[in-house]
């Protein structure tokens, strides 16, 4: 007798196939919601941070001297909570979890060596303080204000170095709550040494406030470290770091970061608030490039795994997956920001002692630095793939070597005719060339991704982008007259609802999977 399935019986299964696939999504969907809404808390509070920089201190001597002391948190955030020691440590603990002892004996193989070698550069850096701000900024007006300032911030290379450890201990676990609000803890800091003694203390007050706030970003996390890993044992040495694994690590971020340093170095010859417009501008254009890049972090862990175990096939589909997310993202934001920077500044930094004119300044530096922020992302999203071998490769260090040289050449072209507009072309034409360059080398670590399945999907995200920019242009005359809230709101609707039309109306996948994630495609 033959059985046949009944069309009853066949809807339930499809009911219950779709069903467990929903299941299999919602960890990764809730991952991506908290991380999104703890970051977006923390850009929320940096913001709140820079609005009362502005308005307590303007655009002075003084904020360039504590925005060079302010180096070294934006030189070693990315190095040991963001970059190096997340690209070193969660394939390391990745790994670690599939053998006898676990990520609980790799943490004890691993914390007593690395916290020694925090401690250690946390001093030094203290100590040599003079010698940095003399490098960093050699035109200053006042060197010793931003020496004390760097001597207080230098305790951020320990407890960054701390809260970076952690963090990539809770990713390997899926944990993601914790490590996304080591920015909420940390502005929270910032912002209450900034109102209890801006008065007295000045711009060394924020400088206290940071280091408060490092310390902060660690203690967020402790408690659900010791719950998911817990103390360290008696150590084993069953996962050695090898410092030749962290150098070329550390040197490609380092080298992502000397941006940074070319901007301070060039602008500190130009006139006095030229650092701060850098600084301010960098901030609001790097909202929404953090934001694009929540879904790299979150699928980190997977694609390390995915490496570690030869699966070119799911890593290429990641690769590819999260080029198309965080690309939509942050073509869709670049749009905005080109049209709306001018309101966006006066709304958010415009009070107290930060002039129209400094609205004016910063706005066009929004602008330019708009010009770079995808390759930024691009940047952002592949060089992991280069990283998860046991044996990081030099490539991407040397592609970013390329792109800052490119960046400082254009820089010390540029600056003393077109100012902070020059430096930040400079620095947008290096990072797309670095973008460029890894682009090109992935097929290495990842030999079955062909670009021209990449570029399709980039050049409809541009078009979109493009149209977007184009219906803001014709919007924002029309919406003039209004507060700004509402210009923002009404000229964030129509960009967004442009950028949407025409990238799915080109064929574009991602916005459909930004919004509900496509069938198939939602599992990291």
């Amino acid at each position: 007798m033959t059985l046949t399935e009944s069309p009853r019986s066949r809807a339930e299964n499809r009911t219950a196939s779709r069903a467990a696939e929903t299941a299999r999504r919602n960890p990764f969907l809730r991952a991506v919601t908290v991380t999104a809404v703890l970051v977006a808390l923390g850009s929320a509070l940096g913001s709140a941070r820079d609005l009362l920089m502005a308005r307590f201190f303007g655009a002075t001597s003084d904020t360039d001297a504590f925005l060079v002391a302010w180096t070294v948190p934006e030189t070693v955030a990315p190095l040991l909570i963001e970059g190096a020691m997340a690209f070193l440590l969660v394939p390391v603990f990745s790994r670690a979890m599939e053998r006898d002892g676990g990520l609980r004996q790799a943490v004890s193989d691993t914390l007593p060596r690395i916290l020694t070698g925090l401690v250690l550069a946390a001093g030094a850096t203290a100590l040599a303080a003079p010698l940095l701000v003399a490098a960093l900024a050699p035109g200053l007006d006042d060197p010793d204000l931003a020496v004390r300032c760097t001597r207080v911030t230098s305790a951020t290379v320990l407890m960054f170095g701390v809260a970076g450890y952690l963090s990539a201990a809770l990713r390997a676990q899926q944990v993601f709550g914790p490590p996304a609000a080591i920015y909420v803890a940390y502005n929270t800091g910032i912002l209450a040494f900034l109102i209890a003694f801006h008065d007295r203390l000045g711009v060394l007050g924020a400088a206290l406030g940071v280091a408060c706030g490092s310390v902060l970003m660690a203690a967020v996390q402790a408690p659900r470290f010791l719950r998911h890993v817990g103390p360290p044992r008696r150590p084993a040495l069953r996962e050695p770091i090898w410092l030749g694994a962290f150098v070329p690590i550390a040197t490609f971020t380092l080298l992502r970061q000397g941006q940074v340093f070319v901007e301070r170095f060039f602008g500190s010859a130009l006139p006095a608030g030229s650092i701060s417009h850098l600084n301010y501008a960098q901030k609001i254009a790097q909202v929404p490039m953090t934001l694009s890049l929540i879904i790299a972090t979150v699928t980190f862990p997977v694609l390390a795994r995915s490496i570690a175990a030869g699966d070119a096939v799911t890593t290429r589909r990641r690769l590819t997956t999260d080029l198309g997310l965080a690309g939509a993202i942050i073509l869709s934001s670049s749009a905005f920001l080109t049209v709306f920077a001018p309101e966006i500044v006066a709304l958010l930094l415009q009070h107290g002692a930060f002039t129209e004119a400094d609205t004016a300044a910063t706005a066009l530096i929004v602008r330019v630095y708009s010009l770079g922020l995808l390759g930024q992302t691009v940047v952002g999203v592949v060089c992991r793939v280069f990283f998860c071998a046991e044996r990081p490769t030099w490539y991407p260090a040397v592609a970013m070597a390329a792109g800052l040289a490119l960046t400082a050449v254009l820089a010390a072209l540029t600056a003393p005719r077109w100012g902070t507009a020059g430096i930040t072309a400079a620095n947008a034409a290096g990072i797309t060339l670095t973008a460029s360059a890894l682009l090109a080398g992935v097929r290495g670590p990842v030999p079955s991704l062909l670009l021209r399945a990449v570029l399709p999907v980039a050049g409809r995200l541009a078009l979109a982008a493009g149209a977007a920019a184009g219906a803001g242009l014709l919007a924002r005359p029309v919406l003039a007259g209004l507060p700004v809230v509402l210009t923002l709101l009404l000229g964030a609707v129509a960009v967004g609802l442009v950028f949407i039309v025409v990238a799915t109306a080109t064929g574009s996948k991602e916005i459909a999977e930004m919004i509900g994630f496509a069938p198939g495609r939602g599992r990291p």
